[in-house]
């Protein structure tokens, strides 16, 4: 059987387009199914090294490390990050420190005219003890939460729960 020449040049034209759509497709499919395979980061607790003894009902402030990939960068050391940790009827609340509305830094009692509350500088934004946002002032929603464990004495924190 004689090949012709317009037979082989479709044959080149259909190759050359198969493995052009091929290596556009695949950095897409790629995408796509690489988080089913990667082990979930999110779900890893951190050691804080604080003693669930001294937990009250006074918030305190932990820094904590974690050790996750951001994009392409990795930090040799983790990021620092932190919470304010207190009890809250029993339960341990571990209260992100980062302002709903700006996302500034609350802390807590920083504002002599509002004691008890957690203060956000930018705005003059507030929350009650248990994170709640006080109604009037700007934030409009309460403050993120952290999955919290409790391992042998030790508090371990979590993912955060958005709210």
């Amino acid at each position: 059987m004689k090949l012709s020449r317009r037979k082989f040049l479709t044959y080149v034209l259909g190759s050359t387009a198969g493995f052009l759509g091929a290596s556009i497709l695949f950095p897409m499919l790629r995408y796509m199914i690489d988080p089913l395979f990667k082990v979930n980061e999110e779900e890893l607790y951190v050691d804080t090294g604080l003693d669930v003894t001294k937990i009250t009902d006074i918030p305190i402030h932990v820094e904590f490390t974690v050790k996750r990939k951001d994009g392409w960068y990795k930090p040799q050391k983790g990021e620092l990050m932190s919470a304010w940790v207190l009890k809250s009827g029993g339960t341990i609340l571990a209260l992100s420190p980062i302002c709903k509305h700006l996302g500034c830094t609350v802390n807590w009692n920083s504002n002599p005219k509002y004691k008890g509350q957690f203060f956000c500088p930018c705005h003059f934004g507030r929350y009650t003890k248990e994170g709640i946002n006080v109604p009037g002032t700007p934030p409009n929603k309460p403050l993120d939460r952290y999955k919290t464990k409790v391992i042998d004495g030790k508090l371990f924190i979590g993912p955060i729960i958005r709210i």
